[in-house]
C-alpha cells in the first residue's frame, strides 16, 4: 500500500543523506522525496512516498526515529490529509497547441506560465492520478519537456506535525523522556 510519510528534522548537513541512506540500506523503495526548510529555519520537512504493508511502514517510522536529527515522523495516509504534486509541461508551440491548452486548462486547471514563439509552459497542480491523466491526454509529439515534483502532504484539521497524537517522536524512539 502507498504511504506518505512526513518527517520533521533538524536542518543540518547530512540529515537528508542519513534519511535516504536508511531507506537504501534496508531495501525500502522511495517513490518520491521532497525536502525544504519549514517556517522555522532550523527545521526541514521531508515528504517521502513509499510502498509497503502497515508493518513495514511502522518499522520505517521506528528506524527513522532512531536517527539523531529526526524530531517527528508522521504517516499522513493514516489520517485525513491533503496531498499535492506539480507538473510543468513544456509544449511545442504548434497548431495542435490550442486544443491541448484548452483541454489542460478546462479539464485539469492548467495555467500557462510562459509562452514563446517555439514553446508554451503549462503548470498543473493536483493529486498524482490527476497529473497522470493530464500527461496522458497530451500527444507525445506535443511535449518538448516535462518536470514533475514529488508529493507534498499535510494533515487536515487544527493540529500540526509537532502536536500530532499519531506521530512518532524521535525522543520516544531514543528512550528519552518528554
Amino acid at each position: 500500500m502507498r504511504h506518505i510519510i512526513s518527517i520533521l528534522l533538524e536542518n543540518e548537513a547530512g540529515a537528508l543523506s542519513r534519511v535516504s541512506g536508511l531507506f537504501s540500506a534496508r531495501g525500502y523503495n522511495i517513490e518520491s522525496l521532497t525536502v525544504a526548510p519549514t517556517d522555522d529555519a532550523t527545521m526541514s520537512r521531508i515528504t517521502v512516498v513509499t510502498d509497503g504493508s502497515d508493518n513495514v511502514i511502522e518499522q520505517i517510522e521506528k528506524q527513522l526515529n532512531k536517527l539523531v536529527d529526526v524530531v517527528k515522523v508522521l504517516d499522513l495516509t493514516a489520517d485525513e490529509h491533503i496531498e499535492r504534486e506539480i507538473v510543468l509541461l513544456k509544449l511545442f508551440n504548434s497548431k495542435m497547441s490550442q486544443p491541448v491548452l484548452e483541454l489542460l486548462s478546462n479539464e485539469y486547471g492548467g495555467k500557462v506560465m510562459d509562452c514563446s514563439d517555439d514553446t508554451i509552459v503549462v503548470e498543473i497542480t493536483g493529486v498524482g492520478k490527476k497529473l497522470d491523466r493530464a500527461i496522458q491526454s497530451v500527444p507525445g509529439e506535443a511535449i518538448c519537456e516535462l518536470v514533475r515534483s514529488g508529493a507534498l502532504g499535510i494533515a487536515t484539521g487544527s493540529g500540526d506535525i509537532l502536536n500530532s497524537e499519531s506521530a512518532y517522536t524521535g525522543s520516544e524512539a531514543k528512550g528519552e523522556s518528554a
